[in-house]
C-alpha cells in the first residue's frame, strides 16, 4: 500500500481529512475481510507455485499475518494522510512498523522450521543438520528484527556496534566452555561421527546409545539405564568409538584356554556347535574359531562371530559363555587351572647362640 499514491488521489479528489480517513479506514476494513477469505486459495497457489509438498499447512501459517498486515499498512496509511503532530505520528508509525517487523519474522520462523521438519522427514540421516540450521536461523532471525527494530526507531547502531565489539570479546572469555560446546555441536553435526541410535564407547569406558545431539551437550543411554550427558567439546576432542558403523552389526569375541591335553580339533567343532546353535548369531559371516597361542599352561583358543545389532553383545556373551560350559563338560574338555610347584628348602642357623 503505497501511502504518498493515495494521498495525491484522495487530494486530486479534494476529499476533506475526515472523510478521506474513513475512507482509508473501511477500504483497510474490506481489504483485510477479503485477504482473510481468499487466503486459503493464496496459500494452495503459494505452495504449488513454491513446488512445496500441497500437505505443508502454509495456510495457517499465512492466513493470519496477511490481514493483520493489511490492517497494519492501513495503519500507516492513516498516519500518513491525518499528519498528527510528530511525536505521536513517529510512536504510532513505529510500532506498526514494528509489529509488522515481528509479524513477518514469526512467518518466516515458521516456514523455516516446517521446511527442516519436512526434510528431515524425508531424509532421516541429516535429521541433526536440519534441526542445526533451523537453530542457527531461529538466531538470525532473532537478530535481524532487533536490527530493524532499532533502525525504525531510529537509534543510532554506531555505538551500539562498537560496545557490542567490546561486549563480545568479554562474553567470550567468560562463555569459553559454552561456546566450545557449540562449536562442538556443530562440528558433530557436520562431520557425523555417529547418529541418534548409535552405540558408542567414550574415552572413560562408558558405552551406550546416543539418546540426543544437541548445541551443547550430547545425552548418551548407558547399558544400565542411566542418561549420561558429555559435553561436545569433549566429544569433539575424544577417542569415540561407534559401534554401529559403518553397519550395525558387530562382531563379538569369546576368548577360552584349555587343557594341553585337549584334542584341539575337538575344541573347534564344539565351539562353532555352540555359536550355531544361539539365534542371535548372524549365519553370515560365519563363525569361526582362532588358534591364538601357546599358553603358560593352557591353549588359547578365540571364537568369533557376528551378532545383528552392537546392544546384543553383552547377552551374547553370557549364552554363549554359558553353552561354553556345558558343552566342554559333556564333551570332557578340561578348562585347565594355574599350577605351581613350591619347593621349601631348610635353612640353618649358624649364628652363634
Amino acid at each position: 500500500m503505497d501511502s504518498e499514491f493515495i494521498n495525491q488521489w484522495l487530494a486530486q479528489l479534494g476529499v476533506a481529512p475526515i472523510v478521506g480517513a474513513i475512507i482509508i479506514a473501511v477500504a483497510t476494513l474490506v481489504a483485510a475481510s477479503a485477504v482473510r477469505l481468499l487466503g486459503a486459495r493464496i496459500a494452495l497457489v503459494a505452495a504449488r507455485f513454491s513446488r512445496l509438498a500441497h500437505r505443508l499447512p502454509l495456510f495457517g501459517i499465512l492466513r493470519r499475518p496477511l490481514w493483520i498486515s493489511v490492517i497494519l499498512l492501513g495503519v500507516l496509511a492513516e498516519v500518513a494522510w491525518i499528519r498528527p503532530p510528530e511525536a505521536a505520528g513517529f510512536l504510532i508509525a513505529g510500532a506498526a512498523e514494528t509489529a509488522l517487523v515481528i509479524v513477518w519474522l514469526v512467518v518466516f520462523g515458521k516456514i523455516m522450521a516446517l521446511v527442516c521438519a519436512r526434510l528431515a522427514v524425508h531424509y532421516p540421516g541429516s535429521s541433526e543438520l536440519f534441526r542445526l540450521i533451523e537453530n542457527v536461523g531461529m538466531v538470525c532471525l532473532g537478530i535481524m528484527g532487533v536490527l530493524v527494530s532499532l533502525t525504525i526507531w531510529e537509534v543510532n547502531l554506531t555505538p551500539l556496534v562498537a560496545s557490542a565489539g567490546l561486549a563480545g570479546i568479554i562474553v567470550a572469555l567468560a562463555a569459553k566452555d559454552a561456546l566450545g560446546n557449540f562449536f562442538g555441536g556443530i562440528s558433530l553435526f557436520l562431520d557425523r561421527p555417529f547418529k541418534r541410535g548409535d552405540y558408542i564407547v567414550l574415552n572413560s569406558g562408558e558405552r551406550g546409545q546416543v539418546v540426543d545431539i544437541g548445541l551443547r551437550s550430547t545425552r548418551i543411554l548407558t547399558l544400565d539405564d542411566v542418561l549420561v550427558s558429555v559435553p561436545n567439546s569433549i566429544m569433539v576432542n575424544g577417542k569415540i568409538v561407534n559401534e554401529s558403523a559403518p553397519s550395525r552389526r558387530m562382531r563379538v569375541r569369546v576368548k577360552l584356554s584349555v587343557a594341553y591335553s585337549s584334542d584341539v580339533d575337538q575344541v573347534k567343532q564344539t565351539l562353532l556347535k555352540v555359536a550355531n546353535a544361539n539365534p542371535l548369531v548372524l549365519p553370515e559371516p560365519k563363525p569361526r574359531v582362532r588358534f591364538r597361542a601357546f599358553g603358560e599352561s593352557a591353549l588359547d583358543f578365540e571364537l568369533l562371530c557376528w551378532t545383528a545389532h552392537p546392544k546384543d553383545k553383552g547377552r551374547l556373551v553370557d549364552q554363549l559363555n554359558s553353552g561354553v560350559f556345558k558343552e566342554f563338560n559333556v564333551a570332557g574338555i578340561v578348562f585347565p587351572l594355574p599350577q605351581r610347584d613350591i619347593y621349601v628348602h631348610q635353612v640353618m642357623d649358624n649364628r652363634a647362640s
